[in-house]
């Protein structure tokens, strides 16, 4: 997209975190911004995600890490000029492989070779680096621990970046149900909100999280799509050293504000039963036995009750890569559909708000251009 639009019509769909990142950074670029959501913010992928802040391990592109890398640094920024935010923080991850892979020892050494910092602990020395954690819990091999990795707290991320949205100008129209584009001529000119409104803008920014693909399929554009679905469970306040962001074989956990615990793992995301109408059944052993699991891991075993559970779709790519970028088949119409949202969210944002503002493509997401699965 190219446009002499001093003040260019900009209406963002989607409601989680890259979507709010992006109409913000907008906004700040003086972009009439529109922020049209189906129901809530941050009531999809982004209100039920780890949210781990990290580009642990080596198989992913030279390019992918490298933008999980600034995404990371962004977030460091935002720290500094945000000392009140409180639901983000830098403690590391500690992650251990099943005994006896070797899966680690190889992401390790692929670590250290590229400057990721990463440090092999022995099972006596994670009490040092990481209170909280069941040292018994930890395999023969040891573990690894990254320093510079963190969590963030995306619900309320997603709040502090609308605040700044609003006050910037821009306007957010949520819980309208589904919207849609308005293609004329090959070119994105409107929405149409579920309400049937019409709103003509220049651009538009596709950040629907694991609704993208089907929502471009129309204009004959094939995203490939491995979208699994996703269990994440809540857990009351409990009382743990815990700081640092765990990712163990069996469930993966990180403190979150008010002293509970947000957990999931792959195993109990299969367990759950998804039905014909989009709505999900989540069997009681389910959470239970994953509430085991983290009580395995943590010091002293603490007994962990339930507060609450997200399930629904992780938007995952078919190759595991972000998908960031306008479509060549219609020109203005913009699309964000990736994993690691929360990582990648404020760098996203940022260049995303800039290709759409000047017309200028970042060199960043070259990799990432929805035009790779022509």
């Amino acid at each position: 997209m190219r446009t002499s639009l001093s003040r260019p019509r900009v209406a963002v769909l989607g409601g989680g975190v890259i979507g709010v990142a992006t109409a913000t950074q907008l906004a700040r670029r003086g972009a009439q911004v529109v922020l049209v959501t189906e129901a809530g913010l941050a009531d999809g992928a982004s209100g039920r995600s780890l949210s781990w802040l990290n580009s642990f391990g080596g198989m992913r592109s030279e390019a992918y890490h490298h933008l999980r890398l600034l995404g990371i640094d962004r977030y460091r920024t935002f720290a500094a000029r945000t000392p009140s935010f409180d639901c983000l923080k830098f403690d590391g991850g500690l992650t251990w492989a099943a005994p006896g892979e070797e899966s680690h020892r190889v992401a390790f050494e692929h670590m250290r070779r590229n400057g990721y910092d990463a440090v092999w602990l022995s099972r006596d020395e994670v009490p040092q680096w990481a209170p909280g954690v069941n040292p018994a819990a930890i395999p023969d091999e040891g573990a690894i621990f990254n320093p510079g990795e963190g969590w963030v707290d995306l619900v309320a991320l997603v709040q502090h970046l609308a605040g700044e949205f609003t006050e910037a100008g821009g306007v957010v129209l949520a819980g309208g149900g589904a919207a849609g584009v308005v293609v004329e001529g090959g070119r994105a000119v409107a929405v149409r909100t579920g309400a049937g409104e019409r709103i003509d803008v220049d651009a538009v920014l596709l950040a629907t999280g694991a609704d993208v693909p089907g929502m471009v399929r129309p204009f004959g554009v094939e995203i490939p799509d491995a979208t699994p679905q996703a269990l994440l469970v809540r857990t009351k306040p409990v009382d743990t050293a815990l700081r640092v962001t765990l990712n163990t074989p069996r469930v993966a956990l990180r403190p979150a504000p008010g002293g509970a615990l947000v957990m999931d793992s792959d195993a109990s995301a299969a367990e759950v039963i998804g039905h014909a109408d989009g709505s999900y059944e989540v069997k009681h052993s389910t959470v239970e036995q994953l509430l085991r699991e983290a009580t395995a891991v943590l010091a002293g075993g603490p007994q962990l009750e339930l507060d609450s559970y997200g399930v629904g779709r992780k938007p995952i790519p078919g190759d595991g890569e972000p998908v960031f970028g306008e479509l060549d088949e219609v020109a203005g119409l913009f699309i964000a559909f990736t994993h690691s949202g929360a990582t990648l969210a404020l760098i996203a944002g940022e260049l995303l708000a800039e290709e759409i503002t000047t017309g200028e493509r970042s060199p960043l997401l070259a990799a990432f251009r929805p035009s790779r699965f022509r």
